[in-house]
């Protein structure tokens, strides 16, 4: 057999592929007959048999025979064509409401058709919305499909019937020149089940008798074959991302005893266990001469910032620069009131960039970062624009990771170049912090290119938040409580959601809100921010709330992250089953930051959903962030839970982070040993799953 490889047969010399076609298929990512081997169906539809009309279910995709008994032009809320149809065992109803006379002449009574569609109930009992259908001359009836009918992912100008065309011609390819499988015997138990091509034969064209409930599920031993080299692919992806970085140089960080010590006696807190155990693992890392790569996980409160604090003095000490990237302004500027509290008195001086700062104000800020003078640099996503350059940055921290694209921490990482002749070119340490806890599947699989370490202690003193969970009709209720809290001294927020994702329609609603409030509590000082509102704005209100001059605080899901005021005792979240629950988790997280008992009351409409209902009981149920971001895997799913900017271009094509999990560690040990021992076989299997995407890992 030729060893030609399919990966260098172009789609276009496929029989009825032209230019036109070719680019249409490129744009799926098709670009070689390997290409289309592997990119599998969606779903399967089963006509390799016809099934009696007496025995059709609702809601089911079936193939009858019959005759025409009646056709009729029927004028209701629409005109639609309306045929029935018998069988020995029983009738069933064809609709079609866009038809033509054509259509109608040749659907006469005493025609035979055989249809495949989906059954429904209707006005006439069962019925077949437009169904496919051919008219059957019974002395030579058409053969019935001999496999299950793949259906593929397509983009529009490709149809189903061609793209199950150039899928056939590749398996017909596939006889001829065989596929190299990348993954040696020894490595994976998957094997022992199928081969890779048997594999890409069943699934492309699964025999009658193969178990849909299965191929539905992704658990047919096939697809398991698959999914466990895809998952070592994106694996050995990262994995060889963090090998190419881990190749560059780092300025080499020395711990500075002196430094560390005078940051923590200005403290007026001490540091927990896990803070120091945390502080320690990234000291150590960027004592080394290559860079750092490490996420921190911690739930809301648990003190990720002033770990990260301690890391920026231990760059400094080094003579080295630091940037901290946030998401939004208000937790860029939180995070430069913080550090600026905690590093003033060592002499450290700190520049602010954000997009809204302008004019000469901006070109003071870039000048410091440029001359060194500006040794921490604090902001959005405005400090890796082309104009910021570092004089010589040796750590960069990212919080709040998944609100950022990967392309944005890539470029951020980018601006290490420094001018010191010792460390030219050098990578900066990179220090990932976030709040939203991944699930244990999401890190191993999502975040293989980096160490990750757990903030899994609050600071003593805190006390956990107390959630109930309340009908909208209790609202009355719910306002009588917070003008009792803010009268004991207490302070609060109430939070506005809408469905519509728009920071205008959010702005109206908060103001109809903070409107309403102050006509039944205007006793009370009332707040409002929402995103429509000025930075300069932004800043000033939540000072005032943090300076107790605003008693309620009326806010959009603006305050999500980085809002610190440990008086705030009362957090209200309006329509809460509209909310994710890690959104749910970290607006939440705005209170319990003192030391006095604090309550969130999430409002919500009836009905509500199963989903909605999970969420809010979850949210009733504990406080602890990894357990709620494993109920959210449950729940959403990992796309919706890594966010699309996160996963960026990790699209699974038969893999399933959360079905798959239990092959993590086995996929885990097989990509390490593949590096090790195969480490030819690991660009074509890269190649084979990802393309030439891989880059989503990059940052």
């Amino acid at each position: 057999m030729a060893t030609i490889s399919l990966y260098s047969i172009g789609v276009e010399k496929l029989r009825g592929v032209g230019p036109l076609m070719a680019g249409k298929l490129h744009k799926l990512g098709l670009l070689s007959v390997q290409d289309l081997l592997f990119h599998l169906p969606l779903r399967y539809i089963d006509r390799t048999k016809i099934t009696a009309i007496g025995g059709v279910q609702p809601l089911t995709e079936v193939v009858i025979e019959g005759e025409v008994r009646a056709s009729d032009i029927v004028f209701g809320r629409r005109r639609s064509l309306v045929c029935r149809v018998q069988d020995h065992s029983g009738l069933i109803t064809l609709r079609f409401f866009h038809f033509n006379q054509a259509q109608q002449q040749s659907l006469q009574p005493g025609t035979t058709v055989r249809c495949f569609g989906e059954v429904r109930r209707g006005k006439s009992g069962l019925e077949m919305y437009h169904p496919e259908y051919q008219l059957l001359n019974q002395a030579q009836p058409p053969a019935l499909a001999e496999t299950l009918t793949p259906i593929y992912p397509v983009t529009e100008g490709i149809t189903q019937q061609r793209i199950r065309d150039l899928c056939g011609q590749a398996l017909k390819q596939l006889e001829r020149h065989s596929i190299k499988d990348w993954l040696p015997a020894e490595l994976s138990s998957h094997h022992s089940n199928y081969s890779l091509v048997e594999a890409l034969n069943l699934l492309h064209n699964p025999p009658p008798g193969t178990a849909l409930n299965l191929l539905a599920e992704g658990e047919h031993p096939a697809q398991q074959r698959l999914a466990s080299e895809e998952l070592v692919a994106h694996h050995l992806s990262l994995l060889r991302l963090r090998q190419k970085i881990q190749r560059q140089a780092a300025p080499s960080l020395k711990p500075n005893q002196a430094a560390a010590e005078r940051f923590l006696e200005q403290l007026p807190f001490t540091l927990t266990a896990a803070q120091q155990r945390v502080a320690s693992e990234i000291s150590t890392d960027i004592n080394q001469p290559i860079p750092m790569l490490r996420l921190v996980q911690g739930d809301v409160g648990s003190g990720k910032t002033v770990v990260a604090a301690l890391a920026a003095v231990q760059a400094i000490a080094n003579g080295m620069q630091a940037a901290l990237m946030a998401p939004t302004e208000i937790l860029a500027e939180q995070h430069r009131v913080n550090f600026a509290t905690w590093l003033a008195p060592l002499g450290i001086r700190i520049a602010w960039l954000t997009g809204k700062l302008k004019g000469k104000a901006r070109e003071v800020q870039l000048a410091a970062i440029a001359d060194g003078s500006a040794q921490i640099v604090i902001g959005t996503h405005a400090l890796f624009q082309d104009g910021v350059v570092f004089h010589n940055l040796g750590l960069t921290i990212i919080d709040e990771q998944h609100r950022f694209g990967v392309h944005q921490r890539l470029a951020l990482r980018k601006k290490g170049a420094v001018i010191d002749a010792d460390t030219e070119g050098s990578t900066p340490h990179q220090l990932i912090m976030t709040a939203t806890p991944i699930p244990r599947t999401l890190a191993m699989s999502a975040y293989a290119d980096l160490d990750c370490s757990v903030i899994d202690e609050l600071p003593p003193g805190r006390k956990p938040i107390e959630t109930v969970v309340l009908n909208e009709l209790r609202r009355n209720d719910v306002i009588q409580r917070v003008r009792a809290s803010c009268q004991d001294g207490r302070q609060a927020y109430w939070v506005c959601t809408l469905i519509e994702e728009s920071d205008v329609l959010e702005a109206q609603a908060a103001e109809a809100t903070a409107q309403e409030l102050q006509l039944l509590l205007s006793e009370l000082s009332i707040g409002l921010i929402h995103g429509r509102l000025k930075p300069k704005e932004k800043v000033q209100i939540m000072q005032a709330f943090k300076a107790g001059e605003i008693n309620l605080l009326v806010a959009t899901t603006v305050i999500e992250v980085g809002v610190d005021v440990p008086n705030a005792s009362l957090m209200i979240i309006e329509n809460a089953e509209r909310l994710g629950l890690s959104q749910l988790h970290q607006l939440r997280g705005r209170v319990g930051r003192g030391s006095q008992s604090s309550h969130c009351v999430l409002l919500y409409s009836a009905p509500l959903s199963g989903n909605g209902a999970a969420r809010l009981k979850i949210m009733r149920e504990t406080n602890d962030g990894f357990k709620i971001a494993e109920k959210d895997l449950e729940i959403r799913g990992p796309g919706e839970v890594l966010g699309t900017r996160q996963t960026g271009d990790m699209q699974l094509r038969i893999a399933d982070l959360q079905r798959d999990a239990h092959m993590l560690p086995e996929v885990k040990r097989i990509a390490i040993k593949l590096l090790h021992d195969y480490p030819d076989n690991v660009d074509p299997l890269v190649i084979r799953w990802l393309g030439h995407s891989e880059q989503y890992g990059q940052a």
